[in-house]
Order: C-alpha cells, then sequence, then structure tokens
C-alpha cells in the first residue's frame, strides 16, 4: 500500500507542477497517469477508466476552490455567467458521468485518446478565437454549459479548455474567461465526482478504499501533492520558456495518448 500511495504522489506533484507551469487543468494529466498506475496496480481492466475519470473530477472540487477563489479576489470572475452556465453545466456533467459509467473501458478509452491528440494539436498550434460575438442567451447558456459537462465528464477534466475559449470568443477578457472558467470548474466537479460515485456504487472487483468510481487513497495522495507542487510551478512559469515548454508538453500528450492508442489495439 506504501508503494501505491507514493505512486499516486508522484502523479499529484506532475499534475501540480504542469498545472501551475502551463495553466492546463489537472484532468488531463491525472487521468492518463491514473490509467498506467491503475494497469500497474492490477486493478479490474474493466473499471480503469472509470475509476481514473472519477478520482480525476474529484480531485478538482479542491483545487478549483484555490483556484476561483484567487481569481475572485482579482475580480477577474464574471459571476452572473457562472449563473447564466451552471444549471446546464450541473445537468450535462451528471449526465455524463452516468452514460460514461456505462461504457467500457476500450470506449473511455478511445475517447480520451482523440481529446488527448486535440489537445497536443491545440498547445501546437497555441491559436486562440478571436472575440466574434457577445453570450448567448439564457437559453443559449444552459445548451453550451449542457455540452461542456458532458464532454467534461467524459474526460474527466474541469472545462476549461472548452470555456475559456467559448467566453473569449464571446468577447470576454482573457483573464476573465479564465476566472470564470475556473468557477465553472467547480459545480463541473462536484456533479461528475457524484454522478461516477452514484453510478459506481456497489461495483463489484473495485479496489478496497473505492466509494463507487471514486479511489479515495489515489484522491487523498494526488490532491494533497498537487496543492504544494501548484505554487512551484506557478514561479517556474516567470523564469522558464512557456511557449516552447507548451510544445513540449504536447509532444508528451501525443506519447500518452499513443501509448493509451497502442494499449487499446493489443487488446
Amino acid at each position: 500500500m506504501i508503494l501505491v500511495v507514493l505512486m499516486y504522489l508522484g502523479v499529484g506533484a506532475v499534475a501540480g507542477i504542469l498545472a501551475g507551469l502551463l495553466g492546463v487543468g489537472g484532468g488531463l494529466v491525472i487521468v492518463p497517469m491514473m490509467v498506467f498506475a491503475l494497469t500497474w496496480q492490477g486493478v479490474a481492466p474493466e473499471h480503469i477508466m472509470h475509476l481514473a475519470l472519477g478520482t480525476s473530477l474529484a480531485s478538482i472540487i479542491f483545487t478549483s476552490v484555490s483556484s476561483f477563489l484567487a481569481h475572485h479576489r482579482r475580480g477577474a470572475v464574471q459571476w452572473q455567467v457562472v449563473r447564466r452556465i451552471v444549471v446546464g453545466i450541473l445537468l450535462g456533467t451528471f449526465l455524463g458521468a452516468t452514460i460514461a459509467s456505462r461504457l467500457s473501458t476500450n470506449v473511455l478509452k478511445a475517447i480520451f485518446v482523440v481529446f488527448l491528440y486535440y489537445m497536443a494539436v491545440q498547445f501546437l498550434l497555441d491559436r486562440k478565437p478571436k472575440p466574434g460575438r457577445t453570450l448567448p442567451g439564457l437559453w443559449g447558456m444552459f445548451g453550451v454549459g449542457l455540452v461542456i459537462g458532458l464532454v467534461s465528464a467524459f474526460v474527466g477534466i474541469g472545462g476549461g479548455t472548452l470555456s475559456v475559449p467559448f467566453m473569449i470568443y464571446c468577447n470576454l477578457p482573457v483573464h476573465t474567461a479564465i476566472g470564470t472558467s475556473a468557477a465553472i470548474g467547480f459545480p463541473i466537479a462536484i456533479a461528475g465526482a457524484v454522478g461516477y460515485l452514484v453510478n459506481g456504487w456497489g461495483t463489484a472487483n473495485l479496489p478496497p478504499w473505492s466509494l463507487g468510481f471514486v479511489y479515495l487513497p489515489a484522491l487523498a495522495a494526488i490532491v494533497g501533492c498537487s496543492v504544494l507542487t501548484a505554487p512551484l510551478g506557478a514561479r517556474l512559469a516567470h523564469s522558464l520558456p512557456v511557449a516552447h515548454l507548451k510544445r513540449v508538453f504536447a509532444v508528451l500528450l501525443l506519447v500518452m495518448g499513443t501509448k493509451l492508442l497502442t494499449d487499446l489495439l493489443r487488446q
């Protein structure tokens, strides 16, 4: 058990540094690393992706709080936007977690591989959307929240990779878009974690100390360590060439995606 905890402390350390250094959501790093760790641990293969996604979303509950509070103190959170999108976010994320819980690990792994490749291309191109319109009305925001929540639940992220470009496109300043996205990540994480917990409750062959599809030892280690290492990553961001590091990270995503794809094809 000690080796298992040390392994997940390492996952949390890497996730925290990369989050602080590059501003990426933890799920983008935590999910593939948890897949490799759970496989090494000998967890039943049919539950590996569900546990990785559920635990990743549960960890974002804790990390998103410190993030959106920091942005709120700087006046960078548009709470009116959060209120208008939150119903769609909650419904979409819980629905997404419910659907994902009924899909096989291989299907979820294939979806995540596609997402990793997509994000790698985004990091390599480093394109930002040009402001082109205003925010939609109440029903439009509900629909956008529904889609962001669904996708986030399927890939175990806090939604920033989708919500930030959307808000920039809708003429919100970059810092406001990032801060508001951080606040939106909290209900995504809550609804997603609850969805995976409820839908995984009573499932056979889960590792000890699991609450549904949330693996508590990994959650505690990842949260505890990532909170400590994220400030280190933020400090490094001011002294290292972040633009070049994003390209390196894109290559890392391609490597992880290819490894997952290779494992999938072998099965």
